[in-house]
């Protein structure tokens, strides 16, 4: 057993250094070789000159319209992308190596590459690509049905079991393992359902056991979880929001709706939970003002604003903060910082991020930020995450923050003293040395108890500070400094990489939350 938890913490660790993209696409790519693999002895439908033909039109279109379309606009080539796009689409639609049947195919990918930028909002999809593609096609077959459809042949048994293992990777990576879940029992609870229904229509009799496992196994439901509800950039920010979609994805995928004469099947189902989606993720922009800039550490900058408009948020949740500048890189104008002060602290808000090691490093985003002057107007476009502390005061908090991963506890530290709540909280600080050591202030006001891990020994500790004497954090090291863990609900904010090390000890707490630096 302890040899399982080493194995999959060792994974964890390997995939929270991944980024995301790349992880999908590696994936995708590996789940396309393994079709390719099955083709040749029979056991999917589409056969390998099917696939193969497929997939480089798929490939093809899809990097040369995301080429055209970035240069455009003045964005550069995310490669990565374009593949994931064509990837999807090769197992949602029809394989063929028929020319008219392979310009479906292109008109479906093209459509699907120039939905991100058309169907988008603030730089944002609306709606999940490949299904926008695959929904089209399947309305063009309508008038012209030689053109293709989108066929869903993932849904074999025989893929299900790759389909898991590496949708399951991608879902540990982006931390939507249990969203995904819950789509999963909708949707095959629904899909049973259905079935038995249709069953006693007709006459028949049969038992629940009997439809379950076809309809799980022979399902496209994996594969439309795991790759494409999971996308982060269509999904809501709350937790609970994303339960709510996939909800409505399970059911209407479960149960597809006839829409004329077509059914409300897989990709027009997460159509319409997109919809949620984005109604959910709306916001009214907050106007705010940059009132000063400070350095917390040599390699840290904090941003204070004056707000202007009405902000509500809680401690440990997170800011979308958007700066509008020319010639905007792949990542956009947006970019979500934690907010490191307390609701208690408005008109006032405060955000705080590591600076990159060269300005050549820096991405078009924290260059036109570092260029905003005290004065300059900027805005909020939303407040969203669930990093949150339990609502009953008495509970006892383990904090372990890695570097500017602080921020959220600086803000829940600060909102607890200024209510006057006496917590029971143990904070667990990791920096690389003592300088990088952000927010000691506003820490040892709250009273929290900190254990200190850096290379060298802080100066002047406070009474209720201790230095772990260089220990590395490890599990082992997180028992030695808080042998009380089992009684504390724990948090912990921080790369991936140190959450997998730390699993060991944290399952022993009574809760886990945390907040990992995933990016998409």
């Amino acid at each position: 057993m302890g040899s399982l938890t080493a194995l999959w913490n060792r994974v964890f660790a390997v995939l929270g250094r991944m980024s995301m993209y790349r992880l999908a696409y590696f994936a995708l790519a590996a789940l396309a070789v393994v079709a390719v693999l099955l083709s040749l002895f029979g056991l999917v439908g589409p056969d390998p000159l099917e696939l193969i033909a497929t997939l480089v039109v798929l490939s093809a279109v899809c990097v040369g319209v995301d080429a055209a379309a970035q240069r455009v606009l003045n964005l550069p080539w995310r490669l990565e992308s374009s593949l994931i796009t064509a990837h999807i689409l090769l197992f949602v639609l029809r394989p063929t190596y028929e020319l008219v049947g392979l310009l479906g195919i292109a008109i479906a990918a093209a459509v699907a590459s120039l939905s991100k930028y058309v169907l988008a909002w603030r730089g944002r999809h609306i709606f999940n690509p490949a299904a926008v593609g695959a929904t089209v096609l399947t309305l063009l077959s309508l008038a012209w049905p030689a053109l293709g459809a989108s066929a869903w042949w993932v849904g074999t048994p025989a893929l299900a079991a790759p389909v898991i293992l590496l949708g399951l990777a991608v879902l540990v990576r982006t931390e939507k393992v249990r969203v995904i879940a819950v789509f999963l029992v909708v949707a095959v609870a629904v899909a049973v359902i259905r079935t038995s229904v249709q069953y006693q229509q007709a006459g028949l009799q049969t038992e629940v056991l009997d439809l379950l496992w076809p309809v799980l196994w022979s399902s496209p439901f994996l594969f439309l979880g795991a790759f494409m509800l999971s996308e982060p950039l269509t999904l809501p920010p709350r937790r609970w929001q994303q339960f709510v979609v996939a909800g409505v994805v399970g059911v209407l995928a479960g149960w597809p709706i006839p829409v004329g004469d077509i059914t409300l099947g897989q990709e027009r189902a997460l159509l319409v939970g997109n919809l949620v989606a984005f109604a959910f993720a709306v916001r009214t922009a907050v106007r705010l003002t940059l009132v000063a800039r400070s350095e917390p550490t040599p390699t840290v900058q904090e941003l204070t604003f004056r707000v202007h408009d009405r902000l509500a948020f809680l401690p440990g949740q997170y800011l979308e903060l958007e700066v509008p500048h020319r010639h905007p890189d792949a990542r956009g104008t947006r970019r979500e910082f934690s907010i490191a002060s307390a609701p208690a602290d408005l008109p006032f808000v405060k955000v705080a991020f590591k600076e990159g090691k060269t300005s050549q490093a820096l991405s078009s985003y924290k260059k036109a930020l570092a260029l905003v002057e005290p004065g300059d107007e900027l805005a909020i476009t939303g407040v969203w995450g669930d990093f949150l502390l339990p609502k009953r005061d008495a509970a006892p908090i383990l904090m372990v923050a890695a570097g500017i991963g602080v921020t959220p506890f600086v803000s829940q530290l600060g909102q607890a003293r200024a209510m006057g709540l006496d917590r029971d909280v143990v904070l667990v600080y990791v920096a690389s040395d003592s300088s990088e050591l952000a927010y000691r202030d506003e820490i040892e006001a709250s009273g929290a108890r900190v254990v200190v891990f850096t290379r060298d020994r802080p100066a002047d500790l406070p009474a209720h500070w201790t230095w772990a004497h260089g220990v590395r954090l490890d599990a082992d090291g997180l028992v030695r400094v808080v042998p009380d863990i089992a009684a504390r609900h724990a948090y912990i904010s921080g790369p991936a990489g140190l959450i997998a090390e730390l699993a060991p000890a944290l399952e022993k707490a009574r809760s886990i939350t945390t907040d990992a630096f995933s990016g998409y």
